[in-house]
């Protein structure tokens, strides 16, 4: 089953730690965002596989916008 991990808050995507296949566990680091001039990390909920990533280095997101999908 997917698991979509969304953004919080609008911010700049500094920096994209994981790719498409690679396993993750829970409490990993996806993404690191950066609003305000701090950064904040996004983690994974659960444990899985990723199986998309929905952001780029550079890019912007807002709050709802899918980070990545996890299985």
């Amino acid at each position: 089953m997917a698991h979509e991990v969304v953004a919080e808050m609008a911010a700049n995507v500094w920096k994209v730690v994981v790719a498409e296949g690679d396993a993750v566990a829970e409490g990993d680091t996806l993404v690191i965002l950066e609003s305000m001039k701090m950064e904040i990390p996004v983690d994974a909920e659960l444990a899985g596989t990723v199986v998309r990533v929905g952001v780029a280095e550079g890019g912007t997101v807002q709050e709802g916008d899918v980070i990545a999908v996890l299985e």
